[in-house]
């Protein structure tokens, strides 16, 4: 699984493009739910949909609805602590 250090707040530009934050994490998690860059990573994809919905992004949370019929109760647990640990560093 990716996973993103962020000490600055410039977290928009990471993916390349400038960007809300929300709109990147949104991005992020299609990139994990495609496996885009490798590997499908659901419980990663989850994870950066759960925040991107928390910051009001449209469709977010229908994704993050999708990518959980497709995972076990174990796999959405420890998605959301990832985004509450996520939440906690940012």
């Amino acid at each position: 699984m990716a996973r993103f250090e962020l000490q600055d707040g410039d977290f928009g530009t990471a993916l390349g493009l400038a960007a809300p934050m929300g709109e990147t994490l949104f991005a992020m998690a299609l990139r994990h739910a495609s496996g885009r860059d490798g590997e499908t990573d659901l419980v990663s994809a989850h994870m950066y949909f759960n925040l991107a919905a928390q910051m009001s992004v449209e469709d977010a949370a229908d994704h993050r609805q999708d990518v959980a019929a497709m995972m076990t109760k174990a796999e959405i647990g420890r998605a959301l602590r990832l985004a509450r640990q996520w939440l906690s560093r940012n």
